[in-house]
């Protein structure tokens, strides 16, 4: 890994978590949920405590013994990044009770001030962001969700809080990398198949797993692909970044902390499909406050 920070490193006290960018503003509403970006450690901190209910409790990732103890999913990047959230007002008790779902964006300049960016611990992205100098890169990360809130109105406010984000800051493509749940990549054949013969990047936006952590994806030729069934074996997140126009890096990569088998997902702002830009708004305003 071409970081000097550790991919799982734990900062043993949270409440020093620093916040990148702290905003004020609603990004977002429908009903009484809300997305907005973490404004004080106690926020980032509560939504360390939703990553581990989800990752930890329900995924069974293993992370160091400290976040287990302090049962928080923790690590060095989170001190540079912003911290999406989507907050349920009709919950009773503090703001950090609310926390139902987060994000985790880190902007090209930031990764770049502070060693760069987490999927270079799993994917070669660095010979793709060379290929593109004048633009800024966004990364995603730590997508979650609490399971009585995976619902339509929660993944819109989480796209238009990346949307209105990548936007404000002149984002020219997102990434980051998206799970299959296990580590044994042929549970998931079809799906990786179809990602590897339908959607690979290629050219200016071709990506691949690191060569020591590479496993392949090509494990069902072309003609014994069943799209319908494909797409039905995806996960929720993989499925709607594909929706929205994204292409995925050649090879998977397993992660055994977490209990995953990970691809690189690519997804240009250019690429992105009219009819998203239309409904989320050419200004992120379809559900701006």
């Amino acid at each position: 890994m071409a970081l000097d920070l550790l991919k799982h490193d734990v900062n043993a006290n949270p409440s020093q978590t620093l916040v990148q960018q702290p905003a004020d503003e609603i990004l977002g509403r429908i009903g009484s949920l809300e997305t907005r970006l973490a404004r004080t450690a106690r926020e980032v901190d509560a939504a360390q405590a939703v990553r581990y209910r989800v990752f930890v409790e329900e995924m069974k990732a293993q992370l160091p013994p400290e976040a287990m103890r302090l049962r928080r999913d923790i690590d060095s990047f989170d001190a540079i990044c912003d911290h999406l959230l989507v907050i349920d007002r009709a919950i009773e008790g503090e703001i950090e009770d609310q926390i139902v779902g987060t994000y985790r964006l880190l902007r090209h300049h930031v990764a770049m001030s502070h060693g760069g960016f987490y999927s270079a611990s799993e994917f070669e992205i660095e010979p793709m962001l060379a290929r593109h100098p004048d633009k800024q890169f966004m990364e995603l990360g730590r997508s979650c969700v609490l399971p009585a809130y995976r619902t339509k109105r929660t993944v819109e406010l989480l796209w238009q809080g990346n949307w209105a984000y990548a936007l404000k800051h002149g984002m020219a493509a997102m990434f980051g990398c998206a799970s299959f749940p296990g580590i044994h990549p042929e549970e998931h054949a079809l799906a990786l198949s179809f990602l590897q013969h339908n959607v690979g990047a290629k050219g200016e936006w071709a990506v691949a797993a690191r060569p020591d952590l590479r496993r392949e994806m090509d494990l069902v030729p072309p003609e014994g692909i069943d799209t319908r069934k494909a797409l039905a074996a995806m996960p929720p997140l993989i499925k709607g970044y594909l929706r929205l126009g994204a292409m995925t890096g050649d090879g998977a990569v397993v992660d055994a902390a977490f209990n995953t088998t990970d691809v690189l997902v690519v997804l240009p702002i250019s690429a992105i499909s009219n009819r998203y830009i239309n409904y989320y708004g050419a200004d992120a305003g379809r559900f701006a406050s």
